[in-house]
């Protein structure tokens, strides 16, 4: 009996450290964020455009300048398998890549993985 009330506790105990996490859980329109630097060459939870959209509207397909960009969040939508998908746009008011105002960005995965940093 003291073995499962020990597991018991330890688990508990597990599952609040879990929630003790610094990260935002949730997003407002309004919020500004940076856009961090991706794990590998390309960024998985940030949806930028192919390259071949951005050249054909005109626009240099470098992704590397848009690490350290302010974004803010212009929409945010949950969805029914529970991801929380944001609209992001430049704090500037400028576009990415000179092609697009905005990009879409899964929220939860984004911060986790270091692509968006809260400031």
């Amino acid at each position: 009996m003291i073995k499962y009330a020990i597991a018991l506790l330890f688990s508990a105990s597990m599952l609040h450290a879990q929630d003790n996490t610094n990260t935002p859980s949730n997003v407002n329109v309004g919020d500004v964020f940076e856009i961090g630097k991706p794990e590998t060459n390309k960024f998985k939870h940030i949806d930028f455009p192919r390259e071949n959209f951005i050249i054909k509207r005109g626009g240099i397909a470098n992704y590397r300048r848009a690490h350290g960009e302010e974004v803010v969040v212009t929409a945010v939508k949950e969805k029914k398998d529970g991801t929380t998908e944001i609209k992001i746009k430049r704090n500037d008011g400028g576009r990415f890549f000179n092609s697009h105002t905005v990009v879409t960005a899964d929220f939860k995965e984004a911060i986790n993985s270091g692509e968006l940093q809260a400031l």
